[in-house]
Parts: C-alpha cells; structure tokens; sequence
C-alpha cells in the first residue's frame, strides 16, 4: 500500500444542479481511474443530494456541498435547502470548493461541463490551482445546447478566456461524428488544440448486481422505462402508460423507474395507473439501473448522456424521447444518433398521441440494437481517459502545502515537498 503522502490525487469537481447525469458521468471516471491505478485517491466535490447512494470503489470520497437547484421552465437557481439566498449559497460553496482543493493539494483536477462552475464558483479554485501548477481539465459532455444559445450564454459567463488562458486540456466524452460541442462558439485555434475527443464513456454493471426484484414479478420480458432523474419525466411516463392503456397487444411488460426528482403527487398518481396492470411495477430510484437495462428487452428513455451511454454499452434497442427545455441538448444527441441508426427517437412535442407510442413498442422487437452499426471509437471513452489521466500523473505536482495544514515538523506553504491532510 504506497504512502497516503506519496499517492497521486485526483480532484473531480461537479455542480449537480438537476439530475443525476453528472454525478453519474464522474463516477464512473472516478471508479475506472481507481481500479486502474491503485495509487490514485479521488476525492469529488458535488452538489448532488444523490451522491451518497452510489457505491463508489476503494480510494474514492466525496465532499457534499450545499445544493442547488434548476427551474426547469426558466433555467434559474435556487437553494435547494438552505433557508437563505441563493447568492449566500453560492459563496458558502465556493469557498468550500477553494479550500478543499488547498488542503488537498490535488496533482491534477478535472471539471464536469461548467468551465467556470456554478456561477462563476471554481474561478477562485482554478487561479489559486493554476498558479500552484495543477494540471486543469474541463471535462465536457458531448452535446452542451443549441450552438446560438450556448454562444450567448458562454459570451454572457465570459468562459472562452477561461478556457484559454487557465484549461491545459479539454476532454470531450463524445465523438465528432454525433457533435461537436464547441460548434458556433468563437475561440482562438489554442483551444481546439486542446480538445480531444475521447469517445463515449463505456458503463459496467455496478460492483454488486442483484437485479430489483419488481424486475423478476413481471414474469417475462420487460421494457425499461426511465426518464432520469425523474424532475422532468412526468410527460414521458404519463405517454408510456396511456399506450398500454389504449392498446393490449403490447409484447412486453413495463419497469418504470420513476427517478428521486419526480414530483411524490405525480408518482403516486402513475403507481395508481400502473398498478392495473399484472405486467408493469414502478420503482422510485435504484442505484443498479445498469442491472435493470442489461435484463430488458428494450428501453424507452428521455436521452441525458448518462442513459445513452448505457444504451450502448448493453447494447439495446431504444425509444427516445428527447426533452427540448430548457436546452436542446437531448434532442441534438438523439437526432445524431437515430441519424445514424443507433436509436429510435419520437418527438414529445405537442400533443403526444398513445397510439404513436403504442405503434413504438409494438415495433420494438424488431428493432436493431446499436451494434448494428459501426461507429469507430464509439465506446472508447474509458479507455482514453485513463490514458489522458496517466499522462497528467507521469509527473505529480502539488504545489505548496496551505499553512494552516502543516503538521508540526512538516514542511510549511514555502516548500514543495508533499504533507498529510489532517486526521
């Protein structure tokens, strides 16, 4: 076992704001970084409320900050607990996230999809870690939003200097062939440069696998139903349940994951629903959604990175249903991706007709899965990743240690030499 004082340190960084498909998206880089490299210690800073339900393996830890969340018809924030401001919110986190990366002293440290966090609140973070000679990643998914609306925002947020002047490298976990994500966005050729794009991020099934037993109760082949974190899949499972309603010669039963954000009122409302029929169970949340996916016939889903990730790495055939606000990313993704035969995809908007939905089930066993199609690099993610993090730990640089956490006789903030974080 090396020296806690030797290990390379990872810092993952993700704002987790609505959904669950960052957090998700940085464990599985966390894990996969850890299982390679048995030196390696991660510690992620995330404002997800559902972080402590995922297992995560040996070397990894996480710093909860307080929450936020998204309206989803305006795109603004608000706390999501805290009795205070939303502005009170944002500086207790920023600087937890400043000082956890001082004490820390992280030897490369990666950000998830905001370059500049929440509001502006890696900032400090990445000036103090840049200085020090930290490595700094910006970790994007594959599709951000419309390319007009992604250039006003990130012209409104002043990220492109960012981007320049203090991001050594710029990971797309996508191919180009579906998007390109910088697509309409103005920035100097250095930042191309240091794009690299690693291909989709290949998912496992998780370390322990029992298989939700509301699964086994159907008795026979099961579709897959999930809208993510659930805080925007009302409509999604209300045009699911309305096509078993109206026709009776669906194939396939139904598992219909509902996601911890979906309202209780709207839950308790589709179980009613659902509870008329022998060959369809709901459940709330399960932190094995991977073990329900590999067992299904097929998957109707709305189509985050997180859920067509797993589409392709089990290999199924799907029905998605994009969602268009408050950003297009869902619907970009998925038109590539039917484009190029991968999924089938409906269009939610106007008025959703059970009998379309119906007709989509129907067809689904003859549907192809997404190996049908070759897509070179498609589900190499993991793999680049890993190679582009050894790259990055070849050569550990802390920077100085913070003061306030040299032990006694241990070297203080004017010397490089590693110390240990406080019991």
């Amino acid at each position: 076992m090396p020296d806690s004082s030797r290990s390379k340190r990872v810092l993952l960084y993700s704002h987790d704001s609505f959904g669950l498909g960052h957090v998700s998206r940085c464990r599985t880089i966390a894990n996969a970084i850890v299982e390679a490299d048995k030196s390696v210690s991660i510690l992620i800073i995330s404002g997800s409320p559902m972080i402590g339900s995922y297992e995560f393996r040996s070397g990894i830890d996480f710093v909860r900050i307080p929450g936020v969340v998204k309206q989803i018809d305006t795109g603004e924030y608000d706390s999501a607990n805290l009795r205070v401001g939303v502005e009170h919110t944002l500086e207790i986190r920023t600087r937890i996230i400043r000082d956890t990366a001082d004490i820390y002293r992280p030897d490369l440290f990666i950000v998830d999809k905001e370059p500049l966090g929440l509001r502006g609140e890696v900032v400090p973070t990445l000036k103090m870690l840049k200085e020090r000679g930290t490595p700094l990643v910006m970790g994007l998914r594959d599709v951000m939003d419309d390319p007009d609306k992604l250039a006003a925002e990130w012209d409104r947020k002043n990220v492109v200097p960012a981007l320049t002047d203090l991001y050594d490298e710029i990971w797309v976990y996508g191919l180009p062939q579906i998007n390109k994500p910088l697509t309409g966005i103005t920035v100097p050729p250095s930042v191309r440069h240091k794009m690299v794009y690693t291909g989709y991020l290949h998912r496992d099934l998780p370390l322990h696998t029992d298989v939700p037993h509301e699964a086994e109760e159907i008795g026979g082949p099961y579709i897959l139903v999930t809208p993510g974190g659930g805080a925007d899949g009302v409509d999604l499972v209300d045009w699911v349940l309305a096509a078993y309603e109206n026709d009776p010669h669906i194939p396939y039963g139904a598992v219909i994951v509902f996601g911890p954000f979906m309202a209780a009122a709207a839950r308790e409302h589709f179980k009613e629903r659902a509870a008329k029929f022998r060959n369809i169970r709901t459940l709330t949340f399960t932190n094995n959604l991977g073990a329900l996916m590999k067992d299904a016939a097929g998957v109707v889903a709305m189509g985050g990175y997180n859920t067509f990730c797993e589409i392709l790495s089990f290999d199924k055939k799907a029905i998605i249903v994009p969602r268009t606000r408050p950003r297009l990313e869902q619907f970009i993704r998925t038109r590539a991706a039917r484009n190029l035969g991968l999924v089938e995809m409906l269009n939610a908007e106007g008025w959703r007709d059970p009998f379309v939905m119906a007709t989509a089930l129907r067809q689904l066993p003859q549907q192809g899965v997404p190996s049908d199609v070759v897509v070179p690099g498609l589900l190499d993610g993991i793999g680049n990743v890993l190679r582009l993090v050894s790259k990055q730990l070849a050569h550990p640089h802390r920077g100085p240690a913070a003061l306030d956490a040299a032990e006694p006789g241990e070297p203080s903030s004017g010397d490089a030499a590693p110390t240990r974080l406080r019991g």
